[in-house]
């Protein structure tokens, strides 16, 4: 009987739980659906987007650590790492539309500024690059992919619209719509355009590449006047 009991104390927090977040945190939910063409329902999102978790779990840290309530804040934020692996420090700024696609990996740290409308993939870290006190992670400009392992340290600034390829480091300000890639990261101008959120993964020019291939191309036309 007890444990009939239990289980259905479960089942109606549970059924709580989801119906909070469907109601308090709608926004984050449609944004899910809107980035992520595998979300199939509103049930699916809420239930199985570890993502989203760990965005709605730091929201409620961030609320009491701007009020001084810094254990409880990240008792938070621990828990919320251990069920999404995830870990979003609770200092961090945070704007809206913000989306974490698979997540696993991902780190944040506590004085990172996050935009609005970012996306950052599995494995991508902010984080800083020494014990100095202050401003030490990262500022990440609206409209900014970073992608699956890359790792933008210190107190650096990347301009809106800009993507960050996989695996990069990034250890320096980037400007608007550039995109980085490498160790450390390389900054190139995708031809002057907008980086746009949808930016097929596997079209990203490196500008080491870009030069090789020019001087391969001069190689050969100078080798046909021979």
């Amino acid at each position: 009987m007890i444990i009939l009991q239990i289980i259905f104390f479960l089942i109606i927090l549970f059924v709580v739980k989801t119906a909070i977040i469907v109601v308090l945190f709608n926004e984050e939910v449609k944004n899910v659906q809107k980035r992520d063409p595998a979300a199939r329902s509103i049930l699916e999102v809420v239930l199985l987007y570890q993502g989203l978790h760990a965005l709605i779990h730091h929201r409620i840290a961030h609320y009491f650590y701007q009020r001084n309530l810094f254990l409880i804040a990240r008792l938070v934020s621990q828990a919320s790492r251990f069920f999404t692996g995830i870990e979003i420090h609770p200092g961090a700024t945070i704007g809206k539309d913000f989306f974490i696609d698979h997540g696993m990996g991902v780190v944040i740290g506590e004085t990172s500024i996050i935009g609005d409308n970012v996306l950052l993939y599995q494995g991508a870290t902010l984080g800083g690059t020494g014990l100095e006190k202050g401003k030490r992670h990262p500022t990440i400009g609206n409209n900014v992919v970073i992608g699956a392992g890359a790792k933008v340290l210190g107190n650096i600034t990347i301009g809106d619209n800009s993507y960050i390829g996989a695996n990069a480091v990034v250890i320096k300000d980037v400007p608007a719509n550039s995109t980085v890639v490498g160790v450390p990261g390389r900054i190139t101008k995708q031809d002057g355009k907008k980086i746009e959120l949808s930016l097929d993964h596997i079209h990203i020019l490196d500008p080491l590449m870009q030069n090789l291939e020019e001087l391969e191309k001069r190689i050969k036309e100078l080798e046909k006047k021979n």
